[in-house]
């Protein structure tokens, strides 16, 4: 079975308040952190129908401030599945309440894996792009996953090589 990436899509937007500050007067990094993980589970639940847990954050690309005056949209959806994992894209954009402008401030890529009743890795639908967007995230999705499973290898070595002391 196939679903498009605008099935799982799921935008959240909400305000920026001082106690989401750092001494910056900017969010806090990990409070876009916690909105990202947040946004992308829901996508991936979404695409799958059913119990996912987060396997990687692969990327947050913090590219401009947000500030108090702002309000944050997170947009997230399914880009590219493997077997029973999903690459989920969230884009985040800054809207200043006062003057209307309007910034992408973050880009990331999280990957999750779909389970079964017993908690085991389940298949995934694949997925199938609709719009330019889409279309350019999930034909460069394969060279991601490539990467993200370089990276996990490199992780676990460096886990046996010097986790236990």
């Amino acid at each position: 079975m196939k679903k498009s990436c605008s099935e799982s899509r799921t935008i959240q937007t909400d305000g920026v308040l001082p106690n989401d500050t750092n001494p910056h007067l900017t969010l806090f990094g990990g409070a876009l952190m916690s909105r990202i993980d947040r946004v992308a589970g829901i996508a991936a639940i979404k695409h799958c129908r059913k119990p996912t847990v987060t396997a990687s954050t692969d990327s947050v690309d913090f590219l401009h401030p947000i500030t108090l005056k702002d309000a944050v949209t997170l947009e997230a959806f399914v880009t590219w599945t493997g077997t029973s994992s999903m690459e989920v894209f969230v884009k985040v954009t800054a809207d200043n309440l006062f003057t209307g402008e309007s910034r992408v401030a973050a880009t990331s890529f999280l990957t999750f894996v779909s389970l079964d009743d017993d908690g085991r890795p389940t298949l995934v639908p694949s997925v199938y792009p609709e719009s330019e967007e889409e279309q350019y995230l999930f034909d460069t999705g394969e060279t991601r996953a490539i990467a993200r499973k370089l990276r996990r290898e490199q992780s676990k070595h460096l886990a046996l090589t010097f986790g236990q002391k």
